[in-house]
C-alpha cells in the first residue's frame, strides 16, 4: 500500500527490507538493489501500451504506431535515470529520444519558476474562490433554516458531517464518473467539504443568541425578516465568520489533491516532486499553499474586525 516512488526512500533509510519495483526503474542500480526474479509469474506483465481515440486523424495514428517497439528496457532505464538521477526534465529527455529515433526536433521553452508560480497560484485561487463562494451561498441559508427548524437542522448537520468524514481522495475519484476530470470535480468536492464549518457555525451562532433578546424583539412586533437581518445575523456574525475562516483554510489545503485529477494548482509540483524524489519541487507547492492559507486567514480576520463592530452597532 505504499506509494511506489516513496518506497525507495524507505529502502534507502532502512525502514523497508523488501518492496515491489518496476524493472525499468533507475533506482535499482543507483541504490544497488538485488532484484528477485518472479519465477512463479505472480505479478502480471506491466508493459507500456499506446491508447488513442480511433477518430484521431490517420497521420497522427501512424506517428503513434511508429513508436511501438522503439523503447526497450535499457532505453527506458537510461531515460528514467536522466530525469530522476541526473536532473534532466522529462521534456528534454523525450525530445532527445525523438531526435535520435525519428530525427524530429521539438523545441518548447520551459517555464521559469516565476511563470510556474503565477500559473499555479491562478489555478489554486480559482479552485478555492469558486468552491468557497458556492459553499457560503449554500451553507448560510442551510444554517439559518437549521437554527429555525430543529429536526431539519439535525438532518442537515448529520449529512454535512458525513460528507466531511469522507476521504478526500475517495471523494475526488467518485466525482470523475459524474463530472469528468479537471477543475470541475475538484470544485465540487471542495464545495462539499466547505459546507460543514459554515453550516455548523451559522447554526451555533443563531441558536446561541439569548432567548431574552428574541422575546424582546418579538414583543416589539418586529417581523421575522427584520429580526433576522438586523438583530440575529449581526449577533451571530463572529461565529459565522469563524466558520468561513475554517472552511477557507481547509479548502486551500485540500485543493492540493485536485492535481491528482488534472485540476492543477499547488498540488501539481508536490505530486511531481514526490514522483521525481525532488524536495525542492515539493516545497514549490507546499510553501505557497501554506502562505496562501495564512494570508487568507489574515484577510478574513481583518474583515471580521471591520464588520463585527458595525454589526454590533446595529443591535
Amino acid at each position: 500500500g505504499l506509494d511506489h516512488d516513496l518506497a525507495y526512500r524507505g529502502l534507502a533509510a532502512g525502514s523497508l527490507d523488501v518492496t515491489v519495483l518496476y524493472s525499468t526503474d533507475a533506482e535499482i542500480q543507483h541504490y544497488q538493489l538485488r532484484v528477485l526474479g518472479d519465477d512463479r509469474n505472480y505479478f502480471p506483465r506491466y508493459d507500456a501500451v499506446l491508447l488513442y481515440r480511433l477518430d484521431l486523424p490517420k497521420p497522427v495514428q501512424q506517428k503513434l504506431q511508429a513508436l511501438a517497439g522503439r523503447i526497450d528496457e535499457a532505453r527506458m532505464i537510461a531515460m528514467n535515470a536522466e530525469v530522476k538521477l541526473k536532473g534532466s526534465s522529462e521534456q528534454e529527455t523525450a525530445n532527445r529520444f525523438l531526435q535520435e529515433q525519428f530525427a524530429v526536433t521539438h523545441s518548447q521553452q520551459e517555464q521559469g519558476l516565476l511563470s510556474r508560480m503565477m500559473e499555479r497560484t491562478g489555478e489554486h485561487l480559482s479552485l478555492v474562490a469558486i468552491s468557497l463562494t458556492l459553499a457560503i451561498a449554500t451553507a448560510l441559508p442551510l444554517g439559518i433554516l437549521a437554527a429555525r427548524r430543529q429536526r431539519f437542522g439535525q438532518a442537515v448537520l448529520a449529512v454535512t458531517g458525513i460528507l466531511q468524514t469522507m476521504p478526500a481522495l475517495a471523494l475526488l475519484v467518485f466525482m470523475i464518473p459524474l463530472l469528468g476530470i479537471g477543475a470541475t470535480p475538484a470544485i465540487a468536492a471542495l464545495f462539499l467539504y466547505s459546507l460543514l464549518p459554515i453550516v455548523r457555525n451559522t447554526h451555533a451562532g443563531l441558536t446561541g443568541i439569548s432567548p431574552a433578546l428574541r422575546e424582546s424583539a418579538e414583543a416589539l412586533g418586529l417581523s421575522y425578516r427584520f429580526r433576522l437581518w438586523r438583530i440575529e445575523l449581526p449577533l451571530a456574525l463572529p461565529s459565522i465568520l469563524a466558520g468561513i475562516k475554517t472552511a477557507a483554510v481547509i479548502n486551500i489545503g485540500t485543493a492540493t489533491l485536485g492535481a491528482l485529477i488534472g485540476a492543477g494548482g499547488y498540488g501539481q509540483p508536490i505530486l511531481t516532486g514526490i514522483r521525481l524524489d525532488d524536495t525542492a519541487l515539493i516545497l514549490e507547492g507546499a510553501l505557497p499553499a501554506a502562505a496562501l492559507a495564512l494570508v487568507t486567514q489574515g484577510v478574513l480576520e481583518w474583515l471580521e474586525r471591520k464588520l463585527v463592530p458595525h454589526a454590533a452597532s446595529q443591535k
